[in-house]
């Protein structure tokens, strides 16, 4: 076997003593000129082959010191290495090679991606930090290669990790001794070839990259495509120290941590990186180090004791063929178990991957930072209940009760006109001429304090249907929601006006009386034209398109003179009759009383009384019949008036609100991608 050097000496012999390989003595100038042969044959085989790895700066600067010292030295680091035996018949070195991750990995990250583009008008940046970060990294380790497998090999002061480091290197490659801290900054060794991109995206220097020793028969091939960082004490007292730890463990794909048996219990530990980090059980090894110093059985109840711990901080344990965190006990200094860890790591090595599980591990962790911000709790959105009571709140506000209600009497007070007396109908519109809000007789302005109430009931339902809808949901959506039908709101009164005001202009303008709208409760557009201006003119157009250009509803109007039966011909007919009965029994009585017609007053008194009974009979019938047309016309009115309103909340509120809902429905379902979780029933 052959040492790791600094200095970048050569192995095959002391060139100042004239000492040739196979120990024999040679004059200095041929051995000169041997040295020289060699050296040409080597830059020979180095350019012509491509057996060189060529890596830059750094391989230039390898291949001048080759030629420089005549020993093989490593041009990923520009120090010295061990020698390599050159075998002409060898393989080409690798070199770095770009593959693209394939699995479950690639959707995993597409729809985190996805996720974080379609949160970010809704969810703050800070939200969104680590989940962005996750995918710059993933993008970045992806484009590098695939064949290498980063370690890093972490522990606390005194733990002995820069030992077990150069044991799995087989070589003193980081420094290691009593003076704390021993390691300042990250020393990467490479058993393989193409590894230059990874190193330079751990910012480790080319000074600091080194090979492992190799036995006379070569490298352990079990560990091709391994690189092992040293790392400085997580625990030190150097501020940049404990800087450059988090910075690496952020990168690499697997973690070696070390503990001793005095401080492998540290609440530093444990609480600043096992337990964050229990997600990441798949590529973390924790190795106990120091085992010779524990007496009998001592270590295995060290062990033991390890694993509880990990354990209790939720890490999973690799035992029984389980994934999780592979748990051993080693003595770098003595060698007990090193060949076991090399050989598990060989594996684990082999599997080509540690990088997929890890960038998995990170997305599970950005998951699960952003799950407060996304999942519910239970079923979301709005039910028919919901929106049958915003309907029935606007149906309130706007007085649709009361519309079918006034409409219904209209018809009955129709019906009466059509079919009473005369007299009766003269004395009915006497009556009216003297009513408030008659033609005559001006109506009474709505009371501001009747307005103010019935746009207390719009917010109202407007803040009940808004918080029904961000019930369960996650505070940032709930938000959303809650914003939206407040923006909707914002001009739903006025166009709930513009409603009523068509309506009661309808009414007028057939010929119904005017004031009636005020007992309702809505506001009267009428009063508030003045104060709605632009908003109003927009609710109006809506309005318009919600009762339609007539305001016509299957042979029905909300407002304006009722509909006539096919029977109110014939009722009039027979009204008339009355009326004639009535008339020609009084002159027949009069002609008899004056002397133009023969006397006998029964049969012409009996013609009066039927026409004066006959009248009030038919208009009762009437009245009797139409009782149910008009219950009819007028839920017919307030079902009518009651669609409006709604479509008017529905267009400025409800669909506002339906879409915040199915944004968040699609956020949820990207969310549902990313952590491999299906939402059927969530």
């Amino acid at each position: 076997m052959t040492a790791v050097t600094d200095e970048g000496a050569g192995s095959a012999g002391n060139p100042g003593s004239g000492e040739g390989p196979e120990g024999e003595t040679q004059p200095g100038p041929e051995r000169e000129k041997e040295r020289e042969r060699e050296k040409e044959k080597e830059s020979e085989r180095a350019r012509g082959e491509g057996r060189g790895w060529n890596d830059g700066l750094i391989a230039r600067r390898a291949v001048d010191r080759t030629a420089e010292t005549g020993s093989a030295t490593d041009p990923a680091s520009g120090l010295g290495s061990a020698s390599v035996p050159d075998d002409g018949d060898a393989d080409p070195p690798q070199v770095e090679a770009y593959v693209p991750a394939s699995g479950p990995l690639r959707p995993r990250l597409d729809a985190l991606r996805e996720l974080v583009g379609l949160s970010r008008a809704r969810l703050d940046g800070d939200t969104l930090d680590e989940a962005g970060r996750v995918l710059d990294e993933a993008a970045a380790r992806q484009r590098l290669s695939s064949r290498h497998t980063i370690v890093a090999v972490a522990g606390a002061t005194g733990s002995g990790k820069s030992t077990l480091f150069n044991a799995l290197a087989g070589a003193p490659i980081s420094e290691t001794g009593l003076r704390r801290p021993t390691t300042a900054a990250p020393i990467a060794c490479s058993w393989t070839d193409g590894a230059a991109g990874l190193l330079d995206r751990l910012a480790v220097p080319g000074r600091l990259r080194r090979r492992p020793q190799q036995t006379g028969g070569g490298a352990d091939e079990s560990l091709d495509g391994l690189v092992l960082v040293d790392l400085p004490d997580h625990d030190s007292a150097a501020t940049e120290h404990r800087e450059q730890v988090d910075r690496v463990l952020a990168l690499v794909d697997a973690v070696i941590w070390v503990v001793d048996p005095e401080k492998y219990a540290d609440a530093a530990l444990h609480e600043g990186y096992l337990r964050p980090l229990a997600g990441h059980a798949e590529v973390t090894f924790v190795v106990l180090n120091q085992i010779d110093r524990l007496p009998g059985d001592a270590a295995d109840q060290v062990l033991d004791d390890l694993r509880r711990l990990l354990d209790e901080n939720g890490m999973a344990l690799g035992e029984h063929g389980d994934p999780g965190a592979v748990v051993m006990a080693v003595s770098a200094l003595t060698g007990d178990g090193i060949d076991e860890l090399r050989e598990v790591l060989g594996r684990f090595v082999q599997e080509r991957s540690a990088a997929a599980r890890r960038l998995s591990a990170d997305v599970d962790a950005a998951a699960a930072r952003l799950r407060p911000a996304y999942v519910a709790e239970g079923r979301v959105g709005l039910d028919e209940r919901a929106r049958e009571e915003f309907a029935d709140r606007l149906a309130e506000a706007v007085g649709a009760a009361a519309a079918g209600q006034l409409a219904e009497r209209e018809w009955r007070r129709n019906a009466g006109r059509a079919c009473g007396t005369p007299w009766l109908r003269l004395w009915r519109w006497y009556e009216s001429t003297r009513r408030p809000g008659s033609r005559d007789s001006p109506a009474r302005p709505e009371p501001p304090e009747q307005r103010i109430t019935a746009r207390q009931r719009v917010e109202q339902a407007v803040r009940t249907v808004a918080d029904e809808a961000a019930h369960g949901l996650p505070g940032p959506w709930a938000q959303a929601v809650r914003e939206a039908a407040a923006h909707g709101a914002k001009e739903l009164p006025e166009a709930l006006d513009a409603l009523v005001e068509r309506a009661w202009t309808e009414r007028v303008s057939g010929g119904g009386g005017a004031g009636s709208w005020g007992a309702s409760g809505a506001p009267r557009a009428r009063d508030g034209a003045a104060e709605s201006g632009a908003s109003g003119a927009s609710g109006a157009s809506l309005a318009q398109r919600a009762l339609g250009a007539s305001g016509a509803v299957r042979g029905c109007r909300v407002g304006g003179r009722p509909p006539r039966p096919r029977w109110w011909p014939v009722a009039v007919l027979a009204q008339v009759v009355m009326t004639l009965l009535q008339f020609t029994g009084a002159f027949w009585l009069v002609g008899q009383l004056v002397g133009l017609f023969a006397p006998g007053y029964l049969t012409p008194a009996l013609v009066m009384v039927a026409g004066v009974v006959g009248g009030p009979l038919v208009e009762w019938s009437c009245a009797a019949a139409a009782r149910g047309p008009a219950r009819r016309y007028g839920q017919e009115a307030e079902r009518r008036l009651r669609e409006a309103a709604a479509a008017c909340g529905r267009a400025r509120v409800l669909d506002p609100v339906a879409a915040e809902l199915v944004r968040y429905r699609e956020v949820r379902e990207r969310y549902a991608a990313v952590t491999e979780i299906s939402t059927t029933g969530g």
